[in-house]
């Protein structure tokens, strides 16, 4: 199957190269920008932004394939053609991206497109999942506070610690060893801190040091406190051991 894959920003070129990488290179046709028709494809990827999708697939002529790599988009924006989505759950930075090891989100509007999609995320090295279009938005505010979210997060974490003269590298490890413990053992377990331990006492001085220094952030920090506390309420996961 010969692959075009259209768009030249970051997840077309992370794709072709990957595609290459994982044996696909005699059928990958040269990198295209927008504006292409697919002609001599197969299938036809489009890495383009969500809102020129269904632009870019009215230039595409009837007969390939035609996927795209969004995960909020439904395939009804590649109609009329056979169509196929593949997404994958990870920040994509450019060629040197490795896709191996993640998760991506498939879909197809027939039994081929879908498994066209599977096999690609296979290729790829991803693990295929479904997610059916009214799931989507959800799906992806999903993606979006596990990725976009937790970076703003520690851009907080970072600059309040830079008053006090502690550097980003610091909390590094903190922050890895917390979400390494929330993907073993669930959000319940892995919690740790003051909170955790009901001293509201430390809450407290905790933000007066951040309404002194990052005034405006105190909204956020209110709201993650009350999460935070309705999370030291909830029940552990159960583990192995406990069943």
């Amino acid at each position: 199957m010969r692959i075009q894959i259209v768009g030249w920003g970051r997840m077309g070129a992370a794709l072709h190269a990957s595609l290459a990488a994982a044996g696909a290179g005699d059928v990958l046709l040269p990198l295209a920008g927008r504006g292409a028709d697919g002609s001599g494809a197969d299938l036809v990827l489009l890495a383009v932004p969500d809102a020129a999708i269904a632009d870019a697939a009215r230039l595409i002529a009837p007969g390939p394939l035609v996927g795209h790599l969004s995960g909020m988009t439904t395939l009804a924006a590649l109609a009329p053609h056979e169509a196929l989505s593949v997404h994958p759950l990870l920040s994509v930075t450019g060629p040197d991206t490795a896709f191996a090891g993640a998760h991506a989100a498939v879909a197809g509007t027939s039994e081929r497109a879908l498994a066209t999609a599977r096999s690609l995320a296979e290729t790829l090295g991803l693990v295929p999942f479904t997610v059916a279009d009214e799931d989507r938005a959800a799906y992806h505010a999903a993606a979006s506070i596990s990725a976009n979210a937790l970076v703003a997060i520690e851009w907080v974490a970072e600059r309040l610690a830079a008053t006090a003269g502690v550097p980003r590298a610091a909390l590094a490890p903190l922050a890895r060893a917390a979400l390494d413990n929330w993907a073993a053992r669930g959000a319940a377990a892995a919690l740790t801190g003051p909170i955790a331990r009901g001293d509201e006492a430390t809450v407290s001085r905790q933000r007066d040091a951040l309404a002194a220094r990052l005034p405006d952030e105190l909204g956020l920090f209110d709201a993650l406190t009350q999460t935070t506390r309705a999370l030291a309420a909830h029940p552990a996961e159960p583990t192995e051991e406990s069943r």
